[in-house]
């Protein structure tokens, strides 16, 4: 594992991956590999202004203004941290990526995903993940988990349940050789072996 690698977890709400995210990188640690963490919108104090924008109920930003405060903070992750950190050899461990943006701005929001598609490969410079795990989960179980968690809502988050409903359809049909798709309902441990064994497997490939 000399190489750097990009590994993307994605999922409705709810769905574990911060958790998962902290599990891996913990693994990764004890096996002597250096880990970058990075979120989504976020990692850059222009892209954590984005997503202050994007989340707070106050803004009330229509889904054009959405997708570009998504790909102006994407943008910054990728320049500023992702790239530096894959060319020096380290594991990226991200909580989303560009799949995201396929599931709430075009499944979600209804915008053109041709268009949207272009947007993206400039905001990310054509860089694509090595892995994408997409934990898949009914969105009433992970507004269930949020309840129970006792979470603060964002605004992505109080979307009516029928937005939730296109998200989690989008990602339940994502494919691609880089794909591969995890019951989120599995326990933390069990989720964490089987996200281990993916990202073992295929970065030994690389």
């Amino acid at each position: 594992m000399k190489q750097g690698f990009f590994l993307v977890l994605e999922g409705p709400e709810g769905s574990g991956k911060s958790t998962l995210a902290l599990a891996l990188a913990r693994r990764a640690a004890e096996r002597g590999i250096e880990v970058v963490p990075v979120r989504e919108p976020g990692g850059t104090p222009a892209a954590e202004a984005a997503r202050s924008i994007l989340l707070d109920h106050a803004h009330a930003v229509g889904p054009a203004t959405e997708l570009f405060l998504v790909l102006a903070a994407r943008a910054e992750l990728v320049s500023r941290v992702i790239r530096p950190a894959l060319e020096a050899g380290k594991l990226v461990i991200a909580d989303r990526f560009d799949l995201s943006t396929r599931a709430y701005q075009v499944a979600g929001r209804g915008l053109p995903e041709a268009d949207v598609t272009v947007a993206n490969a400039m905001a990310t410079g054509g860089l694509v993940p090595d892995l994408t795990l997409v934990l898949d989960l009914d969105p009433a179980a992970g507004r269930a988990r949020q309840v129970s968690a006792g979470k603060q809502t964002d605004r992505l988050d109080d979307e009516d349940p029928a937005f939730h409903q296109r998200v989690a359809k989008a990602y339940l049909a994502a494919q691609g050789p880089g794909v591969r798709h995890l019951n989120a309902q599995a326990s933390p441990d069990a989720l964490a072996d089987m996200a281990w064994a993916a990202l073992d497997e295929r970065w030994r490939k690389s």
